[in-house]
């Protein structure tokens, strides 16, 4: 009875055994799934982004470096911190969601660069800011969508580094799908250099963990991503763009045209320049109309082209007065 209770408890504990190993092995496999509690990350030789729980278009420029998408809520923050990511750099314009990220025990550096790319000085901070924050653990690099402003910066970064040659960047880049038309992104890792270790400690490393701009300056920052968007719009036609399928045309001109009276009801000194009002009253009308056009669904694109131009003289045209 004992020999027998024996046999039976030892094809009980191989079963076991085989299950967990059966387990194991198949956690291990495919992108994103969970070894142990962990995440797997992408690696240095995919040629194409992964998608993950809350996070997207995620790909690496470094064994423990990778740029993608905004992290989406508990999920995404989540997901980098079962990848073992210990700081996320931003490059958005958009405040960083330091609550989530302090919950799940994540450091934030926000240092925001443009749609058009981004001067030498900010360059060198991002290559300062990812070299420090790899001695505590792997790197993740965002903007919004993750395919135009984190590739930018990570591939400047990983020449700045040492990582990658320009041409080799430029080509992570395009696995990250960063259109071709905001070629000032690519010419900041065509033009990067590597960096020594000199030069790099003598970049400033006081990083702020959010820089959100204020009045005029934020809702300023928020019309040059507005009207960026527009102009993609505008070159597919009027149509949300291959590049940024996700974007909504009417909500976008919507967003210029709140944007705009948003400004002529501000009262900072520069607003309450004499003429200020007027020329932004002049701006606003266009908008106004490229939204109506949109919202009634007109296939009118001459029609909205020539709205948008004028919107765009009448930037120029309040920038020439007041700010350049």
């Amino acid at each position: 009875m004992r020999d027998g209770a024996t046999v039976r408890w030892g094809m009980v504990a191989s079963l076991l055994v085989a299950v967990g190993c059966a387990s194991l092995v198949a956690c291990s496999s495919g992108g994103g799934a969970r070894v142990k509690g962990t995440v797997a990350p992408p690696l240095m030789g995919e040629e194409s982004p992964r998608d993950y729980a809350g996070l997207h278009n995620v790909v690496a420029y470094h064994p423990d470096v990778f740029s993608g998408g905004v992290p989406e809520g508990d999920a995404g923050f989540e997901t980098l911190a079962r990848m073992g990511i210990r700081t996320v750099i931003s490059v958005d314009g958009a405040a960083p969601d330091l609550v989530e990220a302090k919950k799940h025990g994540l450091r934030y550096i926000h240092l925001p660069i443009g749609y058009n790319g981004f001067g030498e000085a900010r360059g060198e901070e991002l290559a300062r800011a990812t070299r420090d924050a790899l001695g505590d653990g792997p790197v993740y690099i965002h903007c919004h969508h993750g395919k135009h402003r984190s590739a930018g910066a990570a591939a400047a970064v990983a020449v700045s580094l040492g990582w990658m040659s320009a041409d080799e960047a430029v080509a992570r880049m395009k696995v990250s799908g960063t259109s071709p038309a905001y070629r000032g992104l690519y010419a900041c890792a065509a033009a990067a250099s590597v960096m020594s270790e000199a030069e790099l400690d003598a970049v400033t490393a006081d990083f702020p963990e959010a820089c959100k701009p204020e009045g005029m300056v934020d809702t300023m920052v928020r019309m040059d991503e507005a009207m960026e968007y527009l102009k993609a719009i505008e070159a597919a036609g009027w149509k949300p763009p291959s590049e940024h399928p996700d974007l909504v045309p009417v909500a976008e001109a919507g967003k210029l045209a709140d944007l705009l009276r948003l400004l002529h009801d501000d009262r900072s000194p520069v607003a309450k320049r004499e003429g200020f009002a007027a020329k932004i009253d002049a701006n606003h009308a266009p908008a106004q109309r490229l939204e109506d056009l949109l919202e009634a669904g007109s296939t009118d694109v001459a029609a909205m082209s020539a709205e948008f131009k004028r919107v765009s003289s009448a930037c120029k045209s309040c920038h020439a007065a007041f700010r350049d």
